[in-house]
Formats: structure tokens, C-alpha cells, sequence
């Protein structure tokens, strides 16, 4: 890919990363953003330890898929491992998205999913979100434990930590992790009214079935 193209990613990336921030998606440098080169053994990742409003396009490095640094000065995210670990699981995915919101951290604090409630949630993320057993920031365990709970779903939570996105591009890795966020704020608002009811297995069936149509 020529590196006008690769530019105009990094850039993405970089307004992604202020949205996830102006959304209350993290804080400070909290989270972690990739996008896959389309055809070709390389991934863009955010750098370690860079605020996302002050991230430039020379902050984003270009590794390879073992987590090597084939461009960049900084060192890349402690979680690229994570990522690599989808790219490789996942020939479909093109970009990773790994948030810190309140709602879906609350949730995975308490090890729980958050299962097929609302409509739309099955035919967009997949079905139920899972969380993935726990693991320390930035371990082979947890790049591991995350792969395994996502399996081809769009998100998976991660147990005391946070919540993985992903998608056929950036577009749709950041806009499956707004909606995790919200879901998962109408989960807690209806649990404390109630217990939410899960839609009906047919609707569960047939909204799968869009889900693997739209892949």
C-alpha cells in the first residue's frame, strides 16, 4: 500500500481515537486502536503512553504480525498482542477496537455477559457478548483468553478490564463499541428495574443468520 494510503489510515485512526475519548470510551491512554493493510502482513497500532488528542501521524507504528515495529519511534501498544491475536483468528476483521467505557467495565467486572436483549444487538455484534476469563494487561493469556470468548463475534468483554471490538474496518470496530457501551448501559437500567427478557430463539435465529450474511 502506498504511504499516502497508509497516511490517510494513520489519520483515521488518530480521529477514532478522539472520539473514543469525547465519548467517554477511555481516558487519558487508556484503550488501544489497530487497523489491518489490507493484503499485506502489517498492522497500524496506536503507540504506548500518548494521550489521544495529542497523538500525531508519526505516533502510529506499523508492525508486523508478530508484533515486531517495522515503522515508528514509539513503542506500540502494550495490548497489540491482543490484536494480533484476532487478525490471525479472523481473516474477516480489519480493524480492533479496545475500550475502557464505564458500562461494559462495570459489567465485565462482575464476569458477566450480556446476552441477545435487544434488537439489532445479534444481527450486528453476533449474539450473546461474552467475557473472556481473566488475564493481565497485556499478556499471551489475555490476547488468548479474548481470542477464545470472541470466537467470530463482533465484541467480547474482557473480565475486569474492558471490552474488544472489531470489524471489517475502523468504521464499524468503532461504532460496534459505541453500541456495546450503550447496550450495556440498558442492560444495567433494566436489570436494577427487572430481569431483561431475551428475545424470542426465532428472532435470535433469524437475526444470526443477517449477522453471517453481513460479514
Amino acid at each position: 500500500m502506498a504511504e499516502k494510503e497508509i497516511n490517510k489510515i494513520k489519520m483515521e485512526i488518530i480521529e477514532a481515537g478522539k472520539r473514543m475519548l469525547h465519548k467517554d470510551l477511555v481516558i487519558g491512554t487508556a484503550g488501544n486502536i489497530s487497523v489491518r493493510i489490507s493484503g499485506e502482513d502489517r498492522i497500524l497500532v496506536t503507540p504506548s503512553h500518548v494521550e489521544y488528542d495529542k497523538t500525531e501521524i508519526d505516533d502510529i507504528l506499523v508492525v508486523d504480525s508478530e508484533g515486531n515495529v517495522l515503522e515508528g519511534d514509539r513503542n506500540p501498544s502494550i495490548e497489540t498482542g491482543m490484536h494480533i491475536g484476532v487478525y490471525k483468528a479472523r481473516p474477516d476483521v480489519g480493524a480492533v477496537v479496545h475500550s475502557h467505557a464505564i458500562c461494559t467495565s462495570a459489567i465485565a467486572s462482575l464476569g458477566k455477559t450480556i446476552p441477545p436483549f435487544l434488537d439489532g444487538l445479534v444481527s450486528t455484534i453476533g449474539g450473546e457478548i461474552e467475557v473472556a476469563e481473566y488475564g493481565m494487561p497485556g499478556s499471551e493469556e489475555l490476547a488468548e483468553n479474548a481470542v477464545r470468548a470472541l470466537g467470530e463475534k463482533n465484541a467480547v468483554l474482557l473480565a475486569n478490564h474492558g471490552s474488544l471490538c472489531c470489524g471489517k474496518n475502523l468504521k464499524d470496530a468503532l461504532e460496534n463499541t459505541e453500541l456495546v457501551e450503550r447496550v450495556a448501559q440498558i442492560f444495567i437500567f433494566s436489570s436494577i428495574l427487572g430481569k431483561p427478557r431475551n428475545l424470542p430463539q426465532e428472532v435470535v435465529e433469524l437475526q444470526q443468520g443477517i449477522f453471517e450474511m453481513m460479514r
